[in-house]
């Protein structure tokens, strides 16, 4: 097992998962608090890596692409501080990191998980009920409806139309933009037969955030609504090839699939599909589970 605490989080690799715990400092951001404890299974993970600064350096997981609701909504949007997948390292920690990246890496190595994207969500996403106050109106979403509701900053006609509730099977789409610059963000939904091209000041689909701190927090319901729609990458249902059935292995204790991974580790080696460092890291990566 590998563990590095900091006080901008905790991470904790048991071989399967990376569990990370966002820190109690004040300076972490109101996101991650919200969001709480993520278990990150290895084969969602398409890379790790981390990179020393001067006064600090920072742990980053790549995650594949799909695998993760919160990524998708938001599109790659969120910045460093609200990142769950970022971890600031102090520098007599250095170290640390650098011994739980290469865990990750040998432990991605050893059980040849793919860094391609996924057609299904590999984490769950926040959860529910959950509503945010920001920008121009308040979010919730209950796993079936979403619903949103007006404050008195809310432009007049868009406010005059009322409280808008959305049932989940009726929103084809969920979007969340941070404000940028002279730029307002947004929480859109896209609801089968309403498109719109309105600005979010004017669309009763949208909340219109103006950048302030509990603006991120809008991207959890984002999150929590994309986690519930059908993937984007899944096949449609009725050209989904029928699930093959798999034939029945072996019963197979730890210690023997160890020696199985060991010999297929070896055969990868013979056939130059692995350098000699990759073979000795991945070789000494299952001798040390052993």
């Amino acid at each position: 097992m590998a563990e590095i605490i900091q006080k901008d989080g905790t991470w904790v690799f048991d071989g399967d998962a990376l569990r990370l715990t966002p820190g109690r400092d004040k300076n972490v951001s109101l996101l991650r608090q919200t969001l709480g404890e993520l278990v990150v299974p290895l084969g969602a993970l398409a890379g790790v890596s981390f990179e020393q600064g001067k006064k600090s350096g920072r742990l980053r997981l790549r995650l594949r692409d799909g695998a993760c609701p919160l990524l998708h909504a938001t599109g790659g949007r969120l910045t460093a501080p609200h990142d769950p997948y970022q971890l600031l390292v102090e520098s007599d920690r250095h170290g640390v990191a650098e011994y739980l990246a290469d865990e990750v890496r040998n432990a991605l190595l050893v059980e040849q998980v793919p860094a391609g994207p996924v057609d299904t969500y590999l984490l769950p996403g926040p959860s529910v009920p959950l509503s945010v106050s920001a920008g121009d109106g308040t979010a919730s979403f209950d796993g079936e409806r979403v619903r949103l509701e007006w404050n008195w900053k809310t432009e007049e006609a868009k406010a005059a139309a009322g409280a808008r509730t959305l049932p989940l099977t009726e929103v084809q789409a969920v979007e969340w933009h941070p404000a940028a610059g002279l730029e307002n963000g947004h929480l859109r939904f896209t609801v089968r037969g309403a498109a719109t091209k309105a600005p979010p000041k004017y669309d009763p689909n949208s909340v219109e955030l103006w950048g302030f701190k509990k603006d991120p927090l809008m991207a959890l319901v984002a999150a929590a609504v994309q986690a519930r729609l059908p993937h984007p990458a899944a096949p449609p249902e009725d050209t989904a090839p029928p699930p093959r059935p798999l034939p029945a292995a072996p019963a197979e204790d730890g210690h023997d699939a160890l020696l199985r991974r060991l010999r297929e580790l070896g055969e990868l080696h013979r056939e130059g599909v692995l350098t000699d460092e990759e073979f000795a890291l991945a070789k000494q990566a299952v001798l040390q589970r052993m």
